[in-house]
């Protein structure tokens, strides 16, 4: 795989981050309850920190200084026990946070899932498998903290720093406003660094959502790779987006990092202005020796909440990103819907009709050009001609993978756009030249076609296609288990389980794309048996470049150029001696 193939980023639009922000923290709202329990707890434990310092200045300036020392241990021991309750609710409270962020993690990730499945082919069409994953797994993941913080740092925190700013001005305003002259410092660092830093967050991304998207087509093709020995350019290749992916990381997180030079310097100047201005304008005795101690910790207690949230914001601006990209794709509209007033599609005969169907994937070439045919119930029709000519276009328009762009697609004398796409494929069966079958049980990938298959039904599916006999030499039979995309079968049996999955459903209209192009001569005879039985009573579409397999069919469309340029069936068409004639000679002169 060249780099080049993932080398263009992903295109995301600009998006108020704000607006992102509130939609994500939306999620939060189902739990209510949880969250306003944790809330409660941050209360507590934002009150207990504020009364440490008050406690230590009466102590101090008060039991100390009168040598009161009975109230001291008093003190001490109140200390000491709301210090327990303090680390125990902040316990609690990280549990109910982190629970109910997993909750919402795998809510946004159940939805993202199902989004997903419903997008049309032209989404998958423009964006490699590991893009999508990156988006799935790596940017709902790196919600978690955000999510979790947003609660356990963003309240506690703001509410400690309102109460000691007003604490601190209570007691001493000459003191408060000394420990506060570097606010105007730290926001304008702040806003600096935030402003870019955003930039090169959302520039890893897309090199993470490169470098994924690369593994995964590279780890798919490994027999490609391996057979051609081309394990140097890959691992070149690798090494390229390796070091994009490096590069977008180091270079965000050398901004990022100075977030806390920024607080450091902000809050030493606020230390050293707030002694400053107590030894050299106020003066230090021995009587408010305890205040001043109170202020160093105040300054402490104002100073970290304010480091906590800019870790909080320098977090927010590496996430947020993740964020954006998964709501692009939940914004991602199907080309393909329902219209509010779609009817379900009553069991059908069969019947299909083309009414100058027009249809291009883009704007510049169409694919098929005012195509129009008529399908009787139970016929069989067979579609060849040259690579590119649009002979899968008419299968996938028939199933409404695609929608037209001018003309009707009629079933059974219903326009497809006028019926649920749920009804309509229901009673369509697909089979193409590159069939996916899914970990699990051969019992279960063939009851995929027909989630309610009993095991009648699957084994007479398996008869039908003769895989029932491969299957039951196998140690478990229909309950052996296959590892991923059926490794460790012959291609030929592949293929016939998912021939065994197509019939099992029973559909009334059959599509065989290409589907015995992968299968031996002797496999593809037994096959062609069972073919033969479940196409009587039902409307087939056949692709298929060999023609030993069509020779059966009741018409045979020649497809070039988006047009039907011939028609009739095999011995029709032999003897027009035109394209069908000059392509059935290329195979079997030599026979």
């Amino acid at each position: 795989m060249s780099v080049n193939s993932v080398k263009d980023d992903e295109f995301l639009s600009s998006v108020n981050k704000k607006y992102t922000l509130l939609r994500l923290f939306k999620y939060l709202l189902a739990y209510k309850y949880p969250i306003l329990a944790v809330i409660v707890i941050m209360i507590i434990t934002v009150s207990i920190s504020i009364a440490n310092p008050l406690i230590i200045e009466r102590a101090i300036d008060v039991h100390i200084t009168e040598r009161d020392y009975d109230s001291l241990l008093i003190l001490g021991g109140f200390a000491i026990g709301i210090n327990i309750i303090f680390v125990l609710l902040v316990k609690l409270r990280m549990y109910l946070m982190a629970k109910i962020s997993n909750k919402v993690l795998l809510t946004i990730r159940q939805e993202l899932y199902t989004h997903i499945q419903k997008l049309s082919f032209s989404f998958f069409d423009s964006r490699p498998t590991g893009k999508i994953l990156a988006r799935i797994i790596g940017d709902v993941n790196s919600l978690k903290d955000v999510l979790s913080n947003s609660v356990t740092t963003l309240i506690p925190d703001f509410v400690t720093i309102c109460a000691v700013v007003i604490i601190m001005m209570a007691k001493n305003w000459r003191l408060a406003l000394a420990s506060l002259i570097s606010l105007p410092i730290m926001m304008f660092g702040l806003w600096f660094i935030q402003t870019r830093s955003h930039i090169r967050w959302r520039n890893h991304r897309k090199k993470s959502s490169n470098l994924n998207a690369f593994i995964h087509e590279d780890l798919s093709g490994m027999r490609i790779i391996q057979s051609y020995t081309a394990e140097e350019e890959t691992g070149e290749s690798f090494d390229v987006l390796l070091k994009e992916h490096r590069d977008s990381f180091v270079s965000a997180v050398k901004l990022n990092d100075a977030f806390g030079p920024v607080i450091d310097i902000s809050w030493g100047i606020g230390v050293f202005s707030m002694y400053y201005v107590a030894i050299t304008l106020l003066g230090v005795n021995v009587r408010n020796v305890g205040t001043l101690i109170a202020f160093a910790y105040f300054i402490s207690m104002f100073w970290r909440p304010i480091m906590n949230l800019s870790n909080f914001y320098n977090q927010l601006i590496t996430n947020v990103t993740g964020a954006e990209r998964i709501f692009e794709i939940l914004d991602t509209k199907p080309d393909i819907l329902d219209d509010e007033k779609v009817m379900q599609l009553p069991e059908i005969k069969g019947s299909v009709r083309f009414e100058q169907v027009s249809f291009a994937y883009d704007a510049d070439t169409k694919v098929l050009n005012d195509v129009s045919f008529h399908i009787k119930p139970g016929e069989t029709i067979a579609l060849v001609g040259p690579t590119g000519a649009g002979k899968t276009t008419i299968v996938n328009l028939i199933s409404r993978f695609y929608d037209v762009q001018e003309g009707n697609i009629l079933i059974d004398g219903y326009n497809i756009k006028d019926v649920s796409i749920e009804s309509l494929r229901m009673q369509m069966g697909i089979m193409t030249q590159d069939n996916f079958l899914f970990s699990g049980t051969i019992k279960d990938n063939i009851r995929y076609g027909k989630l309610d298959a009993t095991d009648d039904e699957i084994t007479a599916a398996a008869k039908a296609v003769n895989a029932h006999d491969f299957i039951m030499k196998l140690e478990k039979g229909y309950d052996t288990e296959l590892q991923e995309r059926g490794n460790g079968l012959s291609i030929g049996q592949r293929q016939l389980l998912a021939f065994a999955r197509t019939m099992v459903s029973m559909p009334k209209i059959l599509i065989l794309d290409e589907a015995t192009s992968s299968i031996d001569t002797h496999t593809e005879l037994l096959v062609q048996q069972g073919i033969e039985a479940l196409l009587k009573g039902r409307t087939s579409f056949v692709i298929a470049h060999r023609l030993s397999t069509i020779r059966k069919a009741d018409r045979i469309f020649v497809i070039d150029d988006g047009q039907i340029k011939e028609e009739g069936n095999s011995d029709e068409l032999l003897a027009k001696k035109g394209f069908y004639y000059n392509l059935y000679m290329a195979q079997f002169k030599n026979l």
